[in-house]
């Protein structure tokens, strides 16, 4: 089980690995979208679940999830996204365009851990 994050804050990076740890899910990191695709190009038969934020510099979250969504080699991969835009039609926005699950920054640990498991259907 591997979890992609993209984020361009290091904590919250920071926070979701520790969280993914306690799941015993691996973790791989990315800062922003353009970043986030050039690792999937790589590594997408190993990405399970994406966890993304949505503002972030050179390409944001939401475009990325359209770009992912889009893409018949990555389409299937859940996107949870994680974000500090909280505004229902920010939320709506993101679901049509095939997000999975969607946490508002900030988070506990145990609300993370909580949506990660509701994506990835207990698994772990």
């Amino acid at each position: 089980m591997k979890l992609l994050m993209v984020d361009d804050s290091s904590s919250i990076r920071k926070v979701i690995k520790a969280a993914a740890d306690m799941l015993r899910i691996e973790t791989e990191e990315a800062e922003d979208g353009l970043q986030a695709l050039e690792l999937l190009e790589r590594i997408h038969g190993e990405v399970d679940l994406i966890l993304l934020d949505w503002n972030m510099p050179g390409m944001n979250g939401y475009d990325f999830l359209v770009e992912v969504k889009k893409d018949g080699r990555y389409g299937h991969i859940p996107v949870m996204m994680v974000t500090t835009e909280g505004q229902q039609s920010s939320i709506i926005a993101a679901v049509r365009a095939g997000a999975a699950n969607y946490l508002t920054k900030p988070f506990t640990a145990g609300e993370l851990e909580a949506k990660i498991m509701e994506c990835v259907g207990g698994e772990g």
